[in-house]
């Protein structure tokens, strides 16, 4: 209780990559993907780094630029924390929170990032709001009244561009919030996070080890450097591509499958939305919008029936965007202030699940 979101932005790539666009990469038509996910197009990044995407939706949710919704200017030495959720990082070292945190001159803000695949939203919303609220109780050297938490992937890097399955879905984008503790409002409701094992392997990415070092099982071997790595054979065979890799297949890109990750997201999606109710000990009723992942239009309107709700209650804003993993959740939130959705004394969801498999969700008071 008390943490608000006092800003929300997103940002977009440049290229529109339309569905007649697609048609000439993999066998498929606008009528297709159309009529299966609800996607019409999708943003994908050509000039602009993941960074630069967190920048532009951070200054929109800190009220630097037009767009998105802010309640006033945050000025950059009143940010305590970043937190950066991404799967498709510029660097490891340092973290891309703290190039966010230079680049836009945040002083006093301790910063990190994340991943939780596409729940990487809501996990780093609830970290934050844990460490504002914790840091309003307890005595610390660092008091944390503000922060910023921005979600960020450009899904076109590690995507196989030849796999219709997961081509069409992806898009890259990046969407920020500003939360701010103040007593006297509700803000932050309640929160909830969870993890399920993905027995099925059914959404992997290897990550890219492609430094061997120059030794073997012996010690030094000059000649180990110029070989392929052997630690990569234990994780490909965890994760159970070994036999695709044989047969041709890149390395390191996202494989899905489809029909394990819908009937995840669907039973996720009503999990995590009564869970996060049911803590705040608020109904369903009371709700005013859900703002779920935009994974599949598809597994919005079945999440709708099982929950046994109009789809009118949801934010969806997949059609020209696609699935943008942990970013999805923000900017569709962004769209939800723009379009004059929201207003003082509204509830809302903010509800994800991805790859882990992961879910959560965040229930607040506008």
């Amino acid at each position: 209780m008390g943490c608000a979101i006092i800003g929300c932005g997103k940002a977009l790539p440049a290229l529109d990559v339309t569905n007649d666009d697609m048609a000439k990469l993999v066998e498929t038509s606008d009528e297709w993907i159309s009529k299966r996910t609800g996607i019409k197009s999708r943003k994908v990044a050509i000039t602009e780094t993941t960074t630069d995407l967190a920048e532009a939706a951070s200054r929109q949710a800190l009220g630097w630029t037009d767009g998105g919704y802010s309640e006033r200017r945050i000025n950059p030495e009143e940010i305590d924390l970043v937190i950066l959720s991404t799967v498709t990082a510029d660097v490891l070292v340092p973290s891309n929170a703290a190039i966010i945190r230079r680049r836009l001159g945040l002083i006093n803000a301790a910063c990190f990032d994340l991943n939780a695949a596409c729940s990487g939203f809501v996990y780093a919303l609830t970290v934050a709001e844990a460490m504002v609220a914790a840091s309003a109780t307890t005595k610390t050297r660092s008091d944390m009244v503000r922060a910023l938490v921005i979600s960020v992937d450009r899904p076109s890097r590690i995507t196989n561009w030849a796999d219709r399955n997961t081509c069409v879905l992806l898009g890259d984008g990046a969407g920020a919030v500003v939360i701010e503790h103040d007593p006297s409002r509700p803000g932050i409701l309640s929160t909830y996070i969870a993890n399920e094992d993905d027995v099925h392997n059914s959404l992997t990415c290897p990550m890219p080890l492609d430094v061997v070092p120059p030794f073997d099982e012996e010690g030094v071997n000059l000649e180990a450097a110029h070989q392929t790595e052997k630690s990569h054979a234990s994780i490909d065979e965890e994760l159970g591509i070994t036999e695709s890799l044989e047969a041709g297949a890149p390395r390191n890109v996202l494989r899905m499958n489809g029909q394990q990750v819908f009937k995840f997201s669907g039973r996720a999606m009503k999990q995590a939305v009564s869970q996060v109710c049911e803590c705040a000990g608020v109904s369903l009723e009371e709700v005013k919008l859900i703002v779920p992942h935009q994974a599949n239009e598809r597994i919005i309107d079945f999440g709708a029936r099982r929950m046994d709700i109009e789809k009118e209650m949801f934010q969806v804003s997949i059609s020209h965007r696609g699935n943008s993993s942990g970013a999805s959740v923000p900017m569709a939130l962004s769209d939800a202030y723009e379009q004059g959705i929201l207003k003082k004394g509204d509830k809302v969801v903010l509800v994800a699940f991805g790859g882990g498999f992961t879910l959560g969700a965040v229930l607040y008071e506008v």
